[in-house]
């Protein structure tokens, strides 16, 4: 499959997601394939995660235009999923979620050597990111944390 034809898989792929209010994240074609496979990664417009009867509710419509578009002359596999969870913690629902699970936290510090905090999240107010280290509640400024990511304690 040509660059320009998967460009216009893509925008026809997209028009349909727009009508469903879904958003593409994600289009991976796999050429090396046989049959060829095309991997189409969606997300919801409003943010809600996406179910399993999502998919199926994209999975026809898609089938249908690629079908219709003649951009393919070869049999494919289509595919489609949710981006599932990131380990970087962003939305305020991520934070309640995951209060009490183990996180590193990536420092921006300009007057300190220390880089990294790991411990578990404790709160997030909208000045502060609250983590216990070790029964120590350290309270960091949001303005000195860079990433908030979900990790697994050692020891």
């Amino acid at each position: 499959m040509n660059k320009e034809n998967q460009v216009k898989l893509k925008s026809l792929l997209t028009n349909v997601a727009i009508l469903l209010d879904f958003e593409i994240c994600n289009l991976n074609i796999k050429t090396n394939q046989n049959p060829l496979v095309i991997e189409i990664t969606i997300k919801k417009t409003n943010g809600d995660d996406i179910s399993l009867d999502d998919c199926a509710l994209f999975n026809t419509p898609a089938s249908e235009e690629i079908e219709n578009s003649n951009l393919l002359n070869c049999s494919y596999v289509l595919e489609i999923s949710s981006q599932g969870v990131s380990d970087e913690l962003t939305s305020e629902r991520d934070f309640k979620t995951f209060k009490g699970f183990p996180v590193n936290v990536e420092l921006n510090q300009k007057n300190s050597k220390i880089q990294f905090l790991s411990g578990l999240l404790y709160e997030k107010s909208k000045d502060y990111l609250a983590i216990n280290i070790k029964g120590k509640i350290k309270k960091i400024p949001f303005d000195e944390v860079l990433k908030i990511s979900l990790c697994t304690l050692k020891g």
